[in-house]
């Protein structure tokens, strides 16, 4: 393994961010070079659609504020040159290196047409303005996508007092990340918390002209409304990758232990790295929430320094966690994998719900609702790849 003396860093988010820390705490003796799109120091984005919205403007990340050095500021990374190692930016300058990190994130998906009014969330420029129109006290919200965005928007608009309406394609949300039994839970707490949820219907486009004033339905409804969230979704950013021959599928197609599939000296962290989970039977995942980050960062640092020969497996199970109407939602694993569910809890005068999942009779996933307990219990089965048969309640 030849040493590295120049490590580019593209993406200055939380994975790299903590990239660049790994390399501080490695001793690194060469240059470094961190590349970000925002002006912003990197900053922490779960409070985005929650707390921020409320007016609490404490996003900050430890460690952001002791970054110095080669940091460009917005600047976007427009071709990566694998042959001669470097990357090009969008104003025509070239950073060359000998070892890189992809830590670039995902964008969301955006509305062809996306009229004023019309709002995506993903920076802090983003919360701003969604903020500013929720502070003029607007009579009704449309929140179109019911995923962890979408219903984080929901949540805070109703603490606001504002009327929502939650558009959904699915059959109930976040189905596929929820299951059946979580999913259908949170489409009733949602409605007990004044939300008008529609459910598998998508939004088309806007009326309005310049700003929307309406969402049109695929059932041929239009909903009247003042503000619209897009929670769609988003894509991993890999656009600029395109042509550099790195394998580009949902995301940087990576080994077990992040490096990209066929290089010995560029890793990916974070958002847009898809890698062989060597937990799930080297089954090909992208995890789009902050603990996988912020620990993918960190770890694709120290394995690019140590070279693949010497590189540590990524087998983390993925977690994440949120609170939407006051309730805390956990979830550990990957339900999506699950050919199974089982309810463990369900005591719906307390809010209480337990789900685990599993396939081919192993345990790869639990979704839990206000039982913090039993979701670090079912995690630790997780990561021992325990027989469903073996959890109890």
């Amino acid at each position: 393994m030849a040493k590295l003396n120049r490590i580019v860093v593209v993406g200055a988010s939380l994975a790299g961010l903590r990239a660049v820390q790994a390399l501080r705490a490695a001793d690194f003796a060469g240059d470094i070079t961190l590349i970000g799109a925002e002006n912003h120091a990197p900053y922490n984005r779960p409070p985005l659609s929650k707390s921020v919205l409320n007016g609490d403007d404490d996003i900050s990340l430890p460690g952001a504020e002791q970054l110095a050095g080669d940091w460009l500021r917005n600047r976007r990374a427009t071709a990566l040159r694998t042959d001669d190692r470097l990357v090009v930016l969008d104003d025509g300058s070239e950073a060359t290196f000998d070892g890189l990190v992809v830590a670039t994130g995902a964008s969301p998906r955006r509305f062809a047409a996306q009229p004023a009014g019309v709002h995506s969330l993903r920076t802090v420029d983003d919360a701003l303005a969604l903020r500013t129109e929720l502070a003029a006290e607007p009579a009704h919200v449309t929140v179109i996508g019911g995923g962890f965005i979408g219903s984080e928007v929901a949540s805070t608009a109703r603490q606001q007092g504002i009327s929502v309406t939650l558009v959904d394609a699915g059959s109930h949300p976040m189905v596929a990340t929820l299951g059946s039994h979580g999913a259908q839970w949170l489409a009733r707490h949602h409605a007990r918390h004044g939300v008008d949820l529609i459910s598998g219907v998508r939004a088309l486009g806007f009326d309005g002209g310049s700003r929307a004033t309406a969402v049109l339905l695929s059932d041929g409804r239009r909903i009247p409304t003042d503000v619209v969230v897009a929670g769609t979704g988003v894509e991993p950013n890999t656009d600029w990758l395109r042509g550099s021959g790195l394998k580009l599928d949902n995301g940087v197609v990576c080994t077990s232990s992040l490096f990209a599939e066929g290089e010995s000296s560029i890793v990916a962290a974070g958002d847009v790295a898809r890698w062989s989970h060597p937990l799930f039977d080297g089954e090909l995942v992208r995890v789009e929430h902050w603990a996988n980050a912020n620990e993918q960062g960190a770890l694709a640092v120290r394995n690019l320094l140590a070279g693949p020969a010497q590189a540590e497996t990524y087998a983390a199970v993925p977690s994440f966690a949120t609170h939407i109407h006051g309730a805390r939602i956990q979830v550990a694993g990957l339900p999506a994998l699950a050919d199974t569910e089982r309810v463990l809890i369900d005591e719906s005068d307390e809010d209480r719900l337990v789900v685990t999942f599993a396939s081919h009779g192993i345990l790869v996933g639990a979704v839990a609702v206000n039982a913090p307990k039993d979701l670090i219990r079912l995690k630790r089965a997780i990561a021992a790849r325990t027989s469903s048969k073996e959890v109890t309640d």
